[in-house]
Parts: structure tokens; C-alpha cells; sequence
């Protein structure tokens, strides 16, 4: 996806943006993890002109290593294209829950994500529901681990409880590194589809998985 971007549509600001991103699942027992999540969203591809900002936060409770259920709460301003940016045109207050389950097929890690959304866009409230399927391929190494170089794909849906059932499609390709056995950096690009228009977006991001579980239990 990488090479097959073309560069015509990089060269006009407003036809590609850019996603700068930080995960964590940080964990404070062995079964419960806290979510920490920022994202900043460009209408552009240089970060001058802000698309949103999206800060979540949630609880996780692991049934096991390959599989858990999440809750938590999300906050969403947006901005117009080419606007003051001086204070959001729209806000959103989200409530979000989900399963993620996890199996490998060889060296292959594929992960299923459900996610449900109850959602306060300004003065209207909506319910959606996701499911993304993702998948993780050492380069290097038999597995993921610190110095692999590995591939991220993912296909995720959104879809819509009331009227416009369909919501958005996104599809993405990136390459990442494990410079650390808690901490991972991708680099990608992921193609976003909405009903009649769609639109690419460079994406940066940082994976930290801190452990705050004390070690001497």
C-alpha cells in the first residue's frame, strides 16, 4: 500500500491527511489493564490543520492472553477544514465497549476486535457498532519480539444502528518495529471510505504497554 499510494494525492493537501497516535495496555494485575489512547487527526498531511483530537480511556479485564472485554469513556472535538481552530465545531462524548479475541495461524497473529458505541455528538445521540479484523507477520524473527520488524494489515467496518446503516469502511497497511518488548512504532497509511467519498491518511503510531503490577507479590 506503501508503494501503490500515489503521489498525486499526496501532493494535494486537502485529498490526504495524517493520524499521529499513542496506545497503551497498561497493566496493574494479571487480570485487569488500564486503556490510555490520544489521537491527532489532520485534514492535511503536515499536523497544521487539526481534523480531531480523540482521548480515550477504558478498563480491561483479560479472561486470558488471547482474550479480553473493555469498557470506557471517549472524548472527540472536531474541527472544519481551513476553520480558526479555535475552538471545536463539534464535540463528542463517547461510551464504547468490546471483545477482543486473539489465535494464530503460523507466524501470522490475528485479532478480532467488537466494539459497540453509544455516542453524544453535540446535541444528538447515536449507537454504532464496529468489528475490525487485524493481523501481525514477523519479518525477522520466527515472532514478535524486541528488534522484529513485522506487518500490520487491518479491515475494519463501521456500521450504524438507525438511518445510513453504513457508517465507514477503513483499510490499513503499515510497517512496524519492537525496539523494546513493551513498546512498538508503526508506519502506515490506512484509506477511509464513507458513503460517496473516501480519503487516505499517513498514520504514525506508538504502542507502550507499561507493567505497573508489583513484581514482588
Amino acid at each position: 500500500m506503501l508503494v501503490l499510494l500515489p503521489v498525486s494525492i499526496l501532493a494535494q493537501q486537502d485529498k490526504a491527511g495524517n493520524w499521529l497516535m499513542y496506545f497503551g495496555m497498561n497493566k496493574i494485575s494479571d487480570k485487569i489493564s488500564v486503556h490510555t489512547e490520544f489521537q491527532y487527526r489532520n485534514h492535511t498531511i503536515a499536523p497544521n490543520n487539526t481534523e480531531q483530537l480523540l482521548l480515550r480511556l477504558g478498563l480491561n479485564y483479560h479472561f486470558s492472553d488471547k482474550a479480553f472485554v473493555s469498557a470506557g469513556y471517549a472524548y472527540i472535538p472536531s474541527y472544519i477544514f481551513d476553520s480558526e481552530q479555535k475552538a471545536p465545531e463539534t464535540i463528542e462524548h463517547r461510551i464504547w465497549q468490546q471483545f477482543i479475541l486473539t489465535n494464530n495461524i503460523g507466524r501470522v497473529k490475528l485479532e478480532h476486535r467488537y466494539r459497540i458505541e453509544q455516542r453524544w455528538v453535540s446535541s444528538e445521540y447515536r449507537n454504532r457498532l464496529r468489528y475490525r479484523l487485524m493481523l501481525f507477520a514477523p519479518l525477522n524473527k520466527p515472532i514478535i519480539e524486541k528488534g522484529s520488524f513485522f506487518i500490520g494489515l487491518y479491515d475494519e467496518i463501521f456500521l450504524n444502528t438507525e438511518k445510513g446503516f453504513f457508517d465507514r469502511n477503513r483499510l490499513y497497511g503499515a510497517l512496524g518495529y519492537q525496539f523494546h518488548k513493551l513498546a512498538s512504532a508503526q508506519a502506515g497509511v490506512m484509506h477511509q471510505q464513507l458513503t460517496g467519498s473516501g480519503k487516505w491518511y499517513l498514520q504514525f503510531s506508538l504502542v507502550f504497554n507499561a507493567d505497573f503490577r508489583d513484581k514482588n507479590d
